[in-house]
């Protein structure tokens, strides 16, 4: 049977609301109608509805809403013993204190990449790093640790995806690549956002299956591309390390 046939609408629709909360914390009813394409109306009632039950709470002087603290509730149930973000979370810690930059650990959903934890450096000036961001797969280290590394399948849906500007884009990202493939990590230099550099490895589990992508981040005044070098042993011992703790 198609799995489309199986869902309920309002549910659906529900849920589409929650994810707006994903990339915006606060929200008016028009940002969020506009942003799910449905009148104001309905998602007003849907929202009345999940206001009910916990999930969005409403500021009445401003009239926007955030989540609320029933998702709070969820999430402490989202993290078990052998989630690997919770495994690798001292090994992450070490790591930080060694380099004294953001680390940050991904996973792969989809054409993205989602950040799954970090460990926000104690510089004055630093990379902060929200848990759970989702990013594009053909830009940024960690992208490029994900991509190269994984099953043949991952780079053919991203190379086939509409995200490039040009073929001399694409014939640049497949190059390294096949460089991060040689050298065991990759780099990235403001590829996503003006003054940010960062340095990233995969981890492997003992079946060498790849895991996630570990990221060393900062401003590029600091992760210069000769510092990134020189810290990419550090950050392949503690790739290695972790690997070794996830079964």
């Amino acid at each position: 049977m198609d799995d489309s046939k199986l869902t309920v609408r309002a549910v659906e629709r529900a849920l589409d609301i929650l994810l707006c909360f994903a990339e915006d914390s606060d929200l008016s009813l028009t940002e969020i109608a506009s942003r799910i394409g449905l009148h104001k109306s309905t998602v007003h009632r849907l929202l009345a509805s999940l206001e009910v039950k916990g999930f969005v709470r409403r500021n009445a002087d401003t009239e926007r809403y955030r989540l609320g603290y029933r998702m709070w509730e969820l999430s402490a149930n989202l993290i078990q013993d052998g989630d690997p973000a919770v495994i690798v979370l001292p090994e992450m810690e070490r790591l930080k204190d060694a380099v004294e930059e953001t680390v940050s650990l991904y996973i792969l959903d989809d054409l993205e990449r989602i950040r799954v934890q970090a460990v926000q450096s104690s510089q004055a000036i630093r990379r902060v790093a929200p848990v759970g961001a989702r990013l594009p797969l053909h830009l940024g280290a960690s992208s490029k640790v994900l991509v190269a590394f994984s099953e043949p399948e991952v780079l053919d849906r991203v190379l086939a995806s509409d995200v490039w500007t040009s073929e001399d884009q694409k014939a640049a990202f497949l190059d390294e690549l096949t460089d991060t493939r040689k050298k065991g990590y990759a780099t990235s230099l403001e590829e996503r956002e003006e003054g940010a550099a960062a340095v990233s490895a995969p981890i492997f589990d003992r079946s060498h299956r790849l895991v996630a992508a570990l990221a060393i981040s900062g401003p590029t005044n600091r992760l210069t591309p000769e510092r990134m070098v020189a810290d990419a042993p550090v950050l392949l011992e503690a790739a290695a390390r972790m690997g070794r703790m996830i079964k």
